[in-house]
């Protein structure tokens, strides 16, 4: 059962590498493409930070802390495979989001950001980043319910 939260984070990694190179190929950087008016673009940039660009360029701190996160992560998986199929989902979520952003950063030296909210001053972000968010909220819900089981 282990094998199928690994195989989710890696068809989340291979959507995300396959939409950055769908977006490398056919956008020039900075290029947007407007798919809902005033709501949501599609918008080619680099990010060598993290989101809304902090520690721009600091690759060593970024591999190391993802270096980290993953070893964390798969030990969580692996010694919580019976636990709440909500933390195991978040887990692999993150992980998902993890790996998917260091491949980026170990072989181009940036992360390849791409969806934009025209409605909102928001970072551009990748699938990813979605990843990550929604394995932090999966996890919120497993501590939420988890503390509604035990009746806290």
């Amino acid at each position: 059962m282990i094998a199928l939260f690994f195989l989710l984070s890696a068809i989340i990694v291979g959507l995300d590498q396959w939409l950055k190179f769908w977006i490398v190929s056919n956008f020039e950087l900075g290029d947007v493409q407007t798919l809902i008016d005033h709501v949501f673009s599609l918008t080619y940039i680099r990010n060598t930070g993290a989101a809304w660009s902090i520690l721009e360029g600091k690759m060593t701190f970024f591999t190391i802390i993802t270096v980290v996160a993953v070893i964390v992560v798969t030990y969580l998986l692996i010694r919580h495979r019976k636990s709440s199929i909500w933390f195991r989902l978040g887990l692999s979520f993150i992980l998902a989001g993890a790996i998917g952003n260091f491949i980026d950063r170990l072989r181009l030296g940036y992360v390849v950001d791409m969806f934009q909210l025209d409605f909102i001053n928001f970072p551009i972000f990748n699938i990813a980043d979605m990843s990550l968010v929604i394995g932090v909220l999966l996890i919120f819900i497993y501590a939420l319910v988890d503390d509604e089981v035990k009746g806290k």
